[in-house]
């Protein structure tokens, strides 16, 4: 076997890339084509998807395999190979096959667990058989990913994960606490159109948020998912917004949930501190649909306008030093909320000397250096440091949903948002990374593991008997050889010995059979087991040498045997 996928997917590369490296239905075809007349491919299919593009090849050659292959995808995908290359992946042979056997579960989808790449997975399958690029590697290979894909659905709850981890963000943003009382009555921004923010959308529909605004750089897709909240009888008001207004609604939304394909950074510190210094508090009423239809071309709310003399905040003319002193001040005597580490948030009472700090922590940040807000992070995350070491309970009845500003859910990898505005006061961020930390143990990575496991027990079965495989043929053409040497033998006797009655001549001939077949028996059924073990298919060779095989007959029994309808259907190959 030698199983060679070249491939970029959301993971490897911006959406940008993927949106014009998109494959028509007609390219697929040309691609195909053109991947067979290309000296290194024997077999082939492609696997598209709005989140990858991979092309699978049964190849004779690694490395004029990988050129080809490369070459191929960039000609037929309409972006350059030098600008396409750096987004490529490549696998080979058991690499490989545990790449599609994740990708069926998938563990390498944007929503991990969705069954959809199934469907997709039969269709590219489908398209190799009907333009016989598809050859038996490719059949097997394919065949079993589908079937690991359904067995991981069946055996595990990777269809649940991805909405476990939604859940499980918003309920290390509500501290733990009922998520439904959490969210409800607030506004939330939804950043990005996708998978996971359509699920993330339809979640905050259903635990009660009473407002819904979808920013996505695609406006038709942004459109279509607030149109499917709206519909879905939850209650719940939607509108979508270009992504140029996101730091419009920043200043007017409780919570925002962030999953785009982005390479970089979608919110900066700067982006959230602004928001959170000058914008307005948001109405806790719900917006009216006819308020929604306004939004568009309705004018920002009356910011908090500071006194014409200062310029300012009252309280921004005071000097850096000053405001992180009272912070530190703050950090130390444990007015700062903990949270076990799963989300990060800066917020600390009023004073009544006048401490900057407010309520929301917009007026302690107005007029702060950069400087000083990173000695004020430092500050803050020994006060975290300080109130993690108390008992959880403690931490849990101290913590006060009001003081949090804005709570941020970043789902994104890489992520969507700046970690470092976890030191903004009144501000809360998940991100995927607290995730791992806080859920190790959660049902939701149980099941991912669990799926892990039986990619690898299926990978090594399939490797297993694709070696096997490789030698059945030489076996096969070594049994036939056999019966000639039998056929030839009896007939030479029938006519030494012409006076034989049938059944004479018939016992003669089963005798002789037998003791080849005694013969054969143990070398035979030794050599598979040896093929099927790493580094098993020089037996085939070895067989061959050894009884002076004649490679033509080889082939031809390999030929028949691809041939035949019957195999591609058996579900106990492969296997």
């Amino acid at each position: 076997m030698s199983l060679l996928v070249v491939g970029l997917s959301h993971r490897s590369a911006p959406v940008s890339v993927l949106e014009r490296a998109s494959l028509a239905a007609d390219a697929k075809v040309k691609l195909l084509h053109d991947t067979l007349a290309a000296e290194p491919a024997t077999e082939a299919t492609v696997l598209a998807t709005c989140n990858r593009i991979e092309l699978y090849a049964d190849v004779d050659k690694f490395h004029a395999g990988v050129a080809e292959l490369s070459t191929l995808l960039a000609q037929h995908s309409g972006v350059g190979l030098e600008e396409l290359t750096p987004y490529l992946y490549v696998h080979y042979e058991d690499r490989a096959v545990h790449h599609l056997f994740s990708v069926a579960c998938g563990l390498d989808s944007m929503v991990v667990g969705e069954g959809q790449i199934l469907g997709q997975i039969k269709d590219a399958l489908a398209l190799g058989q009907e333009l016989h690029t598809a050859g038996r590697l490719i059949n097997d290979l394919f065949q079993q990913a589908l079937r690991v894909g359904k067995r991981a659905h069946s055996e595990t709850g990777i269809d649940r994960a991805g909405q476990s981890l939604v859940t499980f963000g918003l309920e290390q943003l509500a501290v733990h606490g009922p998520v439904g009382e959490w969210a409800a009555g607030k506004r939330a921004l939804v950043i990005g159109a996708g998978s996971m923010s359509s699920l993330a959308a339809a979640t905050l529909a259903r635990v009660g948020v009473a407002e819904i605004v979808v920013a996505n750089r695609t406006a038709d897709r942004a459109e279509r998912l607030a149109e499917i909240l709206v519909a879905s009888g939850t209650g719940v008001s939607a509108v979508a917004v270009p992504m140029a207004r996101v730091a419009d609604e920043l200043t007017r939304v409780d919570l925002v949930v962030s999953c785009t394909g982005a390479t970089g950074l979608v919110l900066t510190a700067d982006d959230v501190l602004a928001a959170v210094s000058w914008g307005a508090a948001p109405d806790p009423a719900p917006q009216t649909p006819a308020g929604l239809e306004e939004r568009g071309a309705a004018p920002d709310p009356a910011p908090q306008t500071p006194p014409a003399t200062a310029g300012r905040y009252p309280l921004a003319g005071l000097e850096s030093a000053d405001v992180v002193a009272r912070l530190a001040a703050a950090a130390e005597g444990g007015r700062r909320l903990a949270d076990a580490g799963a989300a990060r948030t800066i917020s600390a009472p009023v004073e009544a000397d006048g401490c900057p700090v407010g309520p929301d922590g917009r007026s302690a940040l107005t007029g702060v250096d950069a400087n000083s807000l990173e000695l004020h992070g430092t500050w803050a995350d020994k006060g975290e440091a300080a109130a993690q070491r108390q008992p959880r309970r403690s931490t849990r009845t101290q913590a006060r949903p009001t003081a949090v500003r804005l709570a941020l859910l970043d789902l994104a990898m890489p992520r969507d948002i700046d970690a470092a505005v976890h030191r903004i006061p009144g501000v809360r961020l998940v991100d995927i990374e607290s995730l791992a930390e806080a859920s190790a143990d959660a049902p939701m990575a149980a099941d991912v593991d669990a799926v892990r496991g039986i990619v690898a027990q299926e990978v090594a079965a399939f490797g297993a008997a694709q070696r096997a495989a490789h030698i059945t043929p030489t076996v096969v053409a070594l049994r036939a050889m056999a019966a000639e040497v039998v056929a030839m033998e009896v007939a030479r006797l029938d006519g030494r010995v012409p006076d034989l009655d049938e059944r004479q001549r018939a016992e003669v001939t089963q005798t002789v059979r037998r003791v080849v077949d005694k013969l054969l028996h143990a070398p035979t059924v030794r050599v598979k087991q040896l093929a099927s073990e790493p580094g098993g298919a020089g037996y085939a060779e070895a067989l061959r040498e050894l009884f002076d095989l004649d490679p033509q007959t080889v082939a031809s029994v390999s030929r028949a045997d691809a041939a035949d309808p019957m195999n591609d259907d058996d579900p106990g190959r492969a296997s």
